[in-house]
């Protein structure tokens, strides 16, 4: 039931609000001027994301040398290819949620909040694993800098315990 709430709202409640929006901003200002400002709108985006995917891959390469997980970048690359693919879609509404997911402190805050909600969301469906996600999910409020944790592998009949240690940046020195 989920899927077809959004697929409603991607391919109809969207399309009938850009025509509504295109037509009542073209008896405002006029056919020519709104299409003036739809293909504007796409060529800004353009630039925009080009020089912030290029802002965002330096900075993917620059935790990646450090040996950090770039996770954040990742998420704002997917972001960067879905704002640049709405901005060329004309109309307004996309436009609008293109640029919010172009413009740096929108798309920074969007990562980072989506971020937050996967790590709960995986550290609840961990079932056996759920000391294991108490401890790394403390340890990302706190100020520990190195979260340890141990599983075990069973591969036909062997069982071995391993430890996993995570090594992850504390924002609260960088600020």
């Amino acid at each position: 039931m989920r899927s077809f709430t959004i697929f409603a709202v991607l391919f109809l409640i969207i399309p009938i609000m850009e025509v509504y929006f295109l037509i009542k901003v073209g008896e405002v200002i006029g056919a020519l001027p709104t299409i003036i400002l739809v293909v504007l709108t796409a060529v800004i985006g353009a630039g925009l994301l080009r020089q912030q995917g290029l802002s965002t891959l330096a900075r993917l390469q620059q935790n990646i040398s450090q040996g950090k997980i770039p996770a954040q970048e990742m998420i704002e690359g997917v972001m960067l290819a879905v704002g640049g693919a709405l901005l060329m879609t004309p109309g307004f509404v996309t436009d609008t949620i293109g640029f919010l997911c172009l413009l740096p402190f929108s798309r920074q805050f969007i990562a980072a909040q989506t971020m937050k909600r996967s790590v709960m969301k995986v550290g609840s469906s961990m079932g056996g694993f759920g000391n294991f996600h108490a401890e790394a999910s403390s340890s990302f409020e706190s100020d520990a800098d190195i979260v340890e944790g141990e599983y075990t592998v069973v591969k036909e009949g062997e069982v071995q315990q391993e430890t996993i240690v995570f090594h992850h940046e504390n924002k609260k020195d960088n600020k």
